[in-house]
């Protein structure tokens, strides 16, 4: 599934109009990237593109945030170059995602590095992000990978939510029904607060200025 274009974009500032939550789209090519920002909150550069760096350039000039995960073999130190390739075009306005890494075990779609959380956090200003929805690439397992991130210090969790993930057009497999959803959100808010940290509303996290 490729998306729908801008009939998506449209939909999605709909949603964002009647709920005011931000944006968050992926962006594939330089090309895309006019009629994106008109739209968009957030610019998702995928693990496939992370060294795309004609894109990352051209994500750079623009001042609309970033949100750039980290490649299926990529290490820290080539996500941190990554980033700095949008920093140096101006564009500070970068987040770091963490989504899991190609390993030999295949129980799992992939392997998450949570060791990568406090050592982003360590390296980078920058924010760190979470998805444990791909890390696993099963919904049975992203709750706990979500608590584990959020007590290794992510500022924020990446998670795919389907009312009937069965009929999804992508990735249900690894989709959290609403009620799981809404479990798990409890559950890292309670973590959240063990670490002196709170959940953000969507009010309070658009006036980071990051939306």
């Amino acid at each position: 599934f490729q998306g729908l274009g801008e009939e998506g974009l449209e939909l999605l500032a709909e949603a964002r109009e009647a709920t005011g939550l931000p944006i968050v789209v992926e962006i594939m090519s330089q090309v895309q990237l006019d009629l994106m920002v008109k739209y968009v909150d957030v610019l998702q550069v995928g693990a496939r593109n992370m060294q795309n760096f004609n894109l990352l350039r051209a994500i750079g000039e623009s001042r609309t945030a970033v949100l750039l995960k980290r490649g299926l073999s990529a290490t820290i130190e080539e996500l941190l170059m990554s980033a700095e390739y949008i920093l140096a075009g101006g564009n500070s306005r970068v987040m770091l995602c963490e989504r899991g890494i190609r390993t030999f075990e295949t129980a799992t779609r992939n392997t998450t590095d949570i060791n990568a959380i406090p050592v982003l956090k360590n390296l980078t200003h920058l924010p760190v992000i979470l998805d444990p929805s791909h890390s696993t690439g099963h919904a049975d397992y992203v709750a706990a990978i979500a608590r584990a991130g959020i007590a290794a210090g992510a500022d924020g969790l990446i998670v795919e939510v389907h009312p009937d993930p069965a009929k999804a057009v992508s990735d249900g497999k690894q989709s959290l029904r609403p009620e799981k959803f809404a479990a798990m959100v409890t559950q890292v808010g309670q973590i959240a607060q063990i670490m002196g940290r709170n959940l953000a509303t969507a009010s309070e996290y658009q006036k980071t200025g990051w939306a």
